[in-house]
């Protein structure tokens, strides 16, 4: 016979935010890296001299929810954490983790995105422009951070998504 008791419905919910979330986000961010970037630069959007404003408005947008995802997540982590007693806690990594998670998503809305809209933003529209140097840098810096914010997400979804098991079924 199990008994729950309103500590463990509490918990479960918080569990529940976190996976659906962390879901969420890691799906909207391939299907962003992954299907809508690709084929915006196969059909020649970047080149236009209007992509910089576009590509910010989009961005915008979506760093924004990454953000609301990140702090759902690092609030339902700590809860999930510190609720329990002491000796039942799960250890660091997933604090961390969310923390880094909330740190990448700082770091694109507040550092990159601003950055490579500002280095796209074509200024004189007789001569054509090439991507810089430094361009090419962010958008690598970017995608760095984005394999590391899906490895990390996995990483905490599969920690939080397995079924646990009780000392009885082993």
């Amino acid at each position: 016979m199990t008994v729950l008791s309103s500590h463990d419905l509490n918990q479960s919910g918080w569990k529940t935010i976190l996976v659906l979330v962390l879901a969420f986000w890691l799906s909207s961010s391939l299907l962003l890296d992954g299907l809508v970037m690709p084929s915006m630069y196969v059909s020649g959007m970047m080149t236009e001299p209007g992509f910089a404003t576009a590509g910010y408005s989009l961005f915008w947008l979506f760093n924004r929810v990454e953000l609301l995802c990140a702090a759902l997540i690092f609030t339902s982590v700590l809860v999930l954490r510190y609720s329990r007693h002491p000796w039942n806690r799960p250890g660091y990594f997933t604090v961390l983790a969310s923390a880094l998670l909330m740190v990448i998503a700082l770091v694109d809305t507040y550092g990159l995105t601003p950055q490579m809209s500002a280095l796209g933003l074509q200024l004189n529209w007789f001569t054509p422009s090439e991507p810089s140097t430094l361009m090419n840098q962010l958008h690598i810096e970017y995608w760095l951070l984005d394999c590391l914010k899906i490895l990390i997400g996995g990483a905490l979804l599969w920690r939080y998504n397995r079924v646990p098991t009780s000392v009885s079924q082993m």
